[in-house]
């Protein structure tokens, strides 16, 4: 019987893709360690995104991927995660306390996408990351009510506010300095610098991930907020609707003149399912989403039906991911979430001095 060598392991682990990643964890970079003992494998696995609940399924198929291998008597398999600050724009400095800013961004409003940005924001905190939300949805902030928050910031001293927290996120909202019914009305100048002290006068508190709820529209304050905020990757939310894909589109457009890499689409309202009998109907269209992400090379990251209890939670301030956590909707946005880790956990760190200047020129 021939000695298993640590080619060996490697090898039966590149027969394998990790479903967030899309790649084998050799590839990845994943593997941090094989130490072979006669018969016993252990496999030393170092993720660069939370997956506390994906953690024994992927032990599992480590595991069956490994124990093919003549002379393998067990094999042990350890995981951990470590979250690093990944590439970013040069021209725009960190925010303090923030590792990773994740924009998520859509071409028009009503297509879920505050819903989906409190859910993904929940979702990397139940895999195990510190994570914040930052609501700069200026005209329309609605994270405060979804996120199950009400009262005032507190400043400990005068210049820089406290965020406040739920369900162990970190909340920061214009919404939280205004009357609820009060109208923001603004021009675009003062809603950028508003936000950017929004973003930089906050303590946030270790993030490894702030989750941008950006306004909707591809105008100067998106543009502007694209080049001010130092964003790690974007997500783009949609619904099957042809409409709802060209502004998608607009939106992928919009970062890719900045150069904040697209991490991936979200498609809300893919299908719609009857509360009474379960009939489940293509209302919007269908495949729409899997459309624009093979046209523009990104990842469809995930599909949520129109269901009447994802809107009832998040309008009671208790979204989807905390209200029903063994839920299949849960589930699919926490996969969500940890393909966004994933996706951003590839990116290289030396990206950011690609980034140029964007210069418009008038044409005639």
């Amino acid at each position: 019987m021939s000695e298993i060598t640590r080619a060996d392991v490697e090898a039966r682990l590149q027969e394998y893709v990790e479903p967030h990643l899309g790649k084998d964890l050799v590839a990845a970079r994943c593997v941090d360690d094989i130490g072979i003992d006669g018969g016993k494998v252990r496999i030393g696995l170092v993720l660069g995104f939370p997956a506390k609940r994906w953690q024994d399924d992927l032990r599992r198929a480590v595991q069956e991927a490994v124990q093919g291998l003549e002379g393998v008597q067990e094999v042990a398999v350890d995981i951990s995660s470590r979250i690093e600050t990944y590439g970013t724009q040069s021209s725009t400095s960190l925010v303090k306390g923030v590792k990773n800013i994740i924009a998520v961004a859509s071409g028009k409003g009503g297509v879920g996408k505050s819903t989906t940005t409190v859910n993904i924001a929940l979702g990397l905190a139940t895999e195990g990351a510190r994570v914040g939300v930052l609501d700069a949805d200026i005209y329309g902030p609605s994270v405060p009510r979804m996120m199950g928050v009400t009262g005032k910031p507190d400043s400990k001293d005068g210049k820089t506010l406290e965020p406040l927290t739920n369900y162990g996120v970190q909340v920061m909202s214009s919404g939280f300095l205004i009357d609820e019914e009060t109208p923001m009305v603004w021009r675009g100048p003062m809603v950028t610098q508003a936000l950017e002290q929004l973003l930089r006068d906050t303590n946030w508190q270790d993030l490894d991930y702030l989750v941008v709820d950006m306004p909707p529209g591809t105008g100067d304050i998106q543009l502007t907020l694209s080049q001010k905020v130092p964003v790690s990757g974007a997500v783009i939310v949609t619904t099957p609707q042809d409409i709802a894909l060209l502004d998608a589109r607009k939106g992928l457009r919009m970062f890719e003149k900045v150069n904040v890499p697209v991490l991936g689409i979200v498609e809300n309202m893919s299908t719609h399912i009857c509360s009474n009998c379960g009939h489940e109907e293509h209302i919007f269209g269908a495949g729409g989403g899997d459309r624009i992400a093979e046209q523009y090379g990104v990842d469809l990251l995930g599909s949520l039906p129109l269901a009447l209890h994802i809107r009832e939670q998040a309008d009671g301030g208790k979204p989807t991911v905390i209200a029903d956590p063994d839920g299949p909707s849960a589930e699919t946005y926490r996969g969500i979430a940890r393909r966004v880790g994933a996706k951003l956990s590839q990116q290289s760190s030396e990206q950011g001095s690609r980034f140029p200047n964007i210069v418009v020129n008038k044409t005639s």
